[in-house]
């Protein structure tokens, strides 16, 4: 199978790549499965209906969500009636919509994706995560039920993403790390055939401090005191993330790249 993941949608600029370029690498790339984390996608803080209905309409498959997930209120209703949208599996237990779906993929396959929050140095203290991942990789062995498994897990720490890629080596297909917005060097396949990388970084524009207009950031970093809001940057986007292929039988990853593509960062595509 042929998937591709796409790190956090940054504001009206990561939402346009995408609507702009997905359609095309569907078929170019021959993808069998896109899943985009879009937690950013409005205004750099969560992700209204409206927003998700056009990543959708490009040929997103997934939606995962994060700690942004609910900054929208309308996405508290709209989840619930819309099962291609993921929030956290350890968020609140009385949250709404779900942490995990197994999805239909062309020739009758399925694929799994879950995701969970990291603890390390976020703001609330999550359940656990290696636990939450745990229970549903059990529900839905690899190469059983899933055909692949994809695991977003949205969190500071490098540490941690590194540990939640071992810890699922050989029961998922792909375990990628989001919510920091800056990618990372380390795509590989682990010893026991699953694809990791610990960033997929951000579909945004990269002049900015983390997709933020840099201005109002460097004033707090050099003062200490904020004067204005944070507004998402609005400069070219680069399309960042990670694309997999995976043996069918064993659902585990046979290639495994990181994708650049267009804006400021340099490109890097799939064979």
């Amino acid at each position: 199978m042929r998937i591709l993941f796409l790190g956090d949608v940054m504001g009206r600029t990561g939402r346009k790549a995408i609507t702009d370029r997905l359609p095309g690498l569907r078929s170019d790339w021959r993808l069998d499965f896109v899943v985009v984390n879009g937690e950013n996608a409005t205004g750099g803080a969560g992700i209204t209906p409206d927003h998700a209905k056009s990543l959708l309409a490009a040929g997103v498959d997934c939606l995962t969500l994060g700690d942004h997930a609910f900054d929208q209120k309308d996405m508290l209703s709209y989840i619930e009636s819309e099962p291609r949208i993921l929030r956290p599996l350890n968020y609140a237990k009385n949250a709404p919509g779900r942490g995990a779906r197994l999805f239909d993929a062309p020739g009758g396959r399925k694929v799994l994706v879950a995701q969970a929050l990291g603890q390390v140095f976020m703001k609330r203290p999550f359940d656990d995560p290696f636990s939450a991942i745990d229970t549903v990789l059990k529900a839905h062995p690899l190469g059983g039920l899933a055909q692949a498994v994809v695991i977003d897990i949205h969190a500071e720490a490098t540490s941690e993403k590194m540990g939640m890629g071992h810890w699922c080596d050989g029961r998922a297909s792909l375990v990628v790390g989001t919510h920091t917005h800056v990618p990372t060097a380390d795509a590989q396949i682990l010893t026991s055939g699953t694809a990791y990388l610990t960033d997929a970084g951000m579909c945004g524009d990269y002049d900015s401090v983390i997709g933020m207009q840099k201005l109002e950031p460097m004033r707090r970093f050099v003062t200490g005191m904020g004067k204005e809001r944070f507004t998402p940057a609005e400069g070219e986007a680069t399309l960042s993330g990670v694309f997999v292929e995976t043996d069918d039988r064993s659902g585990k990853a046979t290639k495994v790249r990181m994708i650049r593509l267009g804006g400021r960062l340099s490109p890097a595509m799939p064979d």
